[in-house]
């Protein structure tokens, strides 16, 4: 079988059953669990950091990881970083057979950050069978001397590995994810997959079939095209009603905002239940991308990730920043921007319009209608945490020996 830790919603399982597999995950979030279960993957719901190893004993041949990294983001207070001599302290010692974790947790300033040893704790029981086949794990890239670590210790049980830093851009994704990747195979060399994309695209020659430029968000998203269905959004927490999980603050900084004048109110369109249609943003005029419609005179759309000064702002014709959300779900809007030097009057702007799921979930590589369960935060959290789809087929097709064909990922559907 092949062990998927901290499975989430289904980004590497979803991969995985484009390329024929299915994976067996490990999870403990209650919504991803019934997201997973909805999109028919194998869940075991439990804490990875207290299942035992021994079920999988003799029978793993992959190992997938992608511990939570909310304990090392740029979008959290990073407490993981200064927890990193814990978290190295761990792998040493569960590399080596001891279980320190009760006591170095302890210590640490975020109960997150040991998180990314526990790969070690099942690594180290399978390797006493010669377990697994391969490994792949995924993370912030702050997280990447970490891999390194267990890096040297993998090779010195006969492993190849490579670890690095990856754009998911490169590889198909409408969004320049920078993650932390380790690699690692008992039967074949260890390398990175080759880059599908770029920035700037790059023709055939003898010596390879070039690249595509990198793909936007208009054309993942599949705007202009005019036998796509209207997006909906939901009134209220999410397609069941309820309140939206939001910190308290979270409130008070949207209220900051409007203030700054760095947010604007979406439009309200006349209630129609608990579901309300809203227009799609209409595509800048760009060289590559889909025909517009419904287009502002004078304005193009670009994707705000917060509200906060320093937000990403990248246009429809890009791709999306790193999208994280959290309790920034509702702070990650499309907003008008003078498309010409002629368009300055900022009071004629159209409203902006929040993100939603589907559109976000797309933003991964995930299908428009994967089944994501809960109410919006808990949407947009499993969206925000999940591994690319994409970029984890990737990475597993060397592993399974199955090529990548790139129709395997309709990104707009």
């Amino acid at each position: 079988m092949i062990v998927d830790l901290f499975a989430g919603p289904g980004g590497w399982s979803h991969a995985l059953s484009v390329l024929g597999v299915r994976d067996v995950g490990l999870e403990w979030d209650e919504w991803a669990c019934r997201t997973r279960a909805a999109a028919g993957q194998l869940t075991l719901r439990t804490d990875v950091a207290r299942y035992p190893v021994w079920p999988f004993v003799g029978r793993t041949t992959g190992v997938i990881a992608s511990p939570p990294c909310q304990a090392w983001s740029m979008a959290g207070k990073r407490l993981g970083l200064l927890d990193q001599p814990l978290a190295h302290q761990a792998v040493a010692d569960l590399a080596a057979g001891r279980d320190t974790r009760d006591q170095l947790l302890a210590a640490c300033r975020d109960e997150r950050s040991l998180l990314a040893a526990e790969p070690m704790r099942y690594l180290y029981a399978l390797n006493a069978t010669g377990e697994p086949e391969w490994v792949a794990m995924e993370e912030v890239p702050d997280v990447l001397p970490l891999w390194k670590q267990y890096a040297a210790i993998l090779r010195s049980w006969g492993f190849s590995v490579w670890t690095g830093i990856l754009n998911a851009a490169d590889f198909g994704v409408p969004q320049t994810r920078r993650r932390a990747i380790l690699l690692a195979s008992r039967t074949r060399p260890a390398r990175p997959p080759e880059p599908t994309h770029a920035r700037v695209p790059e023709p055939p020659t003898l010596f390879g079939p070039g690249r595509a430029r990198w793909v936007s968000m208009a054309e993942a998203l599949g705007w202009g095209a005019t036998d796509r269905p209207v997006p909906t959004v939901c009134a209220g927490g999410g397609p069941g009603g309820g309140p939206e999980p939001f910190p308290s603050g979270s409130r008070k900084t949207l209220a900051d905002a409007r203030d700054r004048g760095t947010w604007r109110q979406p439009p309200r369109p006349a209630d129609t239940g608990r579901l309300r249609h809203r227009n799609r943003p209409a595509v800048p005029a760009h060289e590559n991308a889909p025909p517009s419609t419904g287009a502002t005179p004078g304005w193009a759309w670009s994707l705000r990730t917060n509200s906060q000064s320093n937000a990403t702002v990248r246009r429809a014709d890009e791709p999306a920043g790193t999208l994280f959300f959290g309790h920034r779900a509702n702070q990650c809007l499309w907003v008008a921007e003078p498309a010409t030097a002629t368009a300055q009057d900022t009071s004629a702007a159209p409203e902006a319009i929040r993100i939603t799921a589907p559109e976000a979930g797309v933003l991964q590589t995930f299908p428009s209608d994967y089944p994501w369960a809960g109410n919006k935060g808990q949407m947009f959290s499993q969206i925000g945490n999940a591994v690319p789809p994409r970029l984890a087929a990737h990475l597993l097709s060397p592993h399974l020996g199955r090529p990548l064909d790139p129709d395997d990922f309709t990104l707009a559907a």
